[in-house]
């Protein structure tokens, strides 16, 4: 783009921001690298057809994309977000995946439902390319690249969902607090994460008490900091050792 050139519209209202066609057209012809790991592992004649379809937004911590049973309307591929995938009972939630750079929200669209099954809620704020459910349809279709990525996509989203089942029945809230807080910092690419106990407790499906005495004991043994809502990992491979064994097992199983 030249200099003085309008390259995008900010939506003030909701955060999005929408890539215009220069820019849009610029991006193609510098051949840059995807941000999003499934975007990056397809051939480039692929990518450049699917950028035409995407917009840029900017996802805001606490954003809900869609809640149990709604229809799905965009796919999202995360460039630097972070979005938690969360099973709702009556009033209370469980966290079950995390979307990072490397997946993709909406998965269901890809395996041929057209509503969400889990609550999608943003927990990193960051950028992601987002496309209409019409579109990636029609898109995937014909893409049997992102056909590939996507089946390779969903079963890793099914492995984490097992485990997590599992590893809230069985293990100890400081053992999970610090598996969900490193798969966290695996999708992250800023030095830390904005996260409230509340939302913490939600992720955990455990009361709030259980998260402050959870993370009280983590940063008394010097494993992060935590203030006011803002993580920060100081001791990775100790917070790896404090960890149930799920995130080796997730981490094995997934690459």
């Amino acid at each position: 783009m030249q200099a003085g050139e309008v390259d995008a519209v900010i939506d003030a209202a909701h955060g999005n921001v929408f890539l215009l066609a220069g820019a849009k057209r610029a991006l193609s012809e510098a051949g840059g690298e995807p941000a999003n790991g499934l975007l990056a592992a397809l051939p480039g004649r692929d990518y450049l057809r699917l950028l035409g379809e995407f917009e840029l937004v900017a996802l805001a911590s606490g954003q809900v994309l869609y809640q149990p049973g709604e229809r799905i309307g965009h796919v999202y591929f995360p460039n630097d977000a972070v979005v938690s995938l969360m099973v709702v009972l009556e009033l209370k939630a469980l966290q079950v995946g995390l979307v990072g750079p490397e997946g993709m929200v909406g998965v269901p669209l890809a395996l041929g439902a057209e509503r969400a099954s889990v609550r999608a809620m943003v927990q990193g704020a960051g950028m992601a390319l987002r496309m209409k459910a019409a579109s990636f349809r029609e898109q995937l279709e014909h893409c049997i690249a992102l056909q590939r990525e996507l089946q390779r996509y969903a079963y890793v989203t099914l492995l984490q969902a097992r485990q997590t089942a599992g590893c809230s029945l069985f293990h100890q809230v400081e053992e999970r607090l610090a598996y969900w807080l490193l798969m966290a910092h695996d999708r992250m690419r800023a030095g830390s994460q904005k996260i409230t106990h509340e939302l913490l407790a939600d992720m955990l499906g455990v009361r709030r008490v259980g998260v402050t005495n959870a993370a009280g004991n983590l940063q008394r043994r010097g494993l992060i900091k935590y203030h006011r809502g803002d993580v920060r990992v100081l001791d990775r491979k100790g917070l790896e050792a404090a960890a149930c064994s799920c995130y080796r097992t997730v981490k094995a199983l997934t690459g």
